[in-house]
């Protein structure tokens, strides 16, 4: 997966470190990044969970360390892939988005034979992350 960066080389994904208020270490947050200029996005799929992320510890956070694919699906996408050796292409991710996604549906209908509120709720924002990947790419 790829974009043109403004300075016109191609821009491809990375896992990064983003540092918030100098304190708070968020782990495997993919970016877009161009090695031409050195320029960095954070990608569009996972920018509302970020910045919700930061939200949540305020303005004078606590020294701490988070992985941010535990807490967005489509980041954990992109780490498993990672794991697996794999080349990060459309079509990879894709196909690693369905099977999570079928994945979490059949989780889901468990939830709601149980009837477990906070596990439906957490599966919908996880379908809900999903979704959002495929609709800004």
């Amino acid at each position: 997966m790829q974009k043109q960066c403004h300075c016109g080389d191609i821009m491809s994904i990375k896992l990064r470190t983003v540092i918030y208020s100098g304190k708070v270490e968020i782990g495997n947050v993919p970016i877009y990044s161009c090695q031409a200029c050195q320029r960095s996005e954070v990608i569009p799929q996972v920018k509302p969970d970020l910045t919700g992320l930061i939200a949540q510890l305020g303005s004078m956070p606590e020294k701490q360390s988070f992985l941010f694919n535990e807490c967005n699906e489509w980041a954990d996408l992109l780490v498993e892939a990672k794991e697996q050796k794999r080349r990060i292409s459309e079509s990879e991710v894709e196909a690693l988005t369905e099977h999570r996604v079928n994945a979490l549906l059949d989780l889901y209908l468990l939830a709601q034979s149980l009837q477990d509120k906070n596990w439906i709720k957490d599966l919908s924002k996880r379908l809900e992350q999903l979704s959002r990947s495929k609709q800004t790419t």
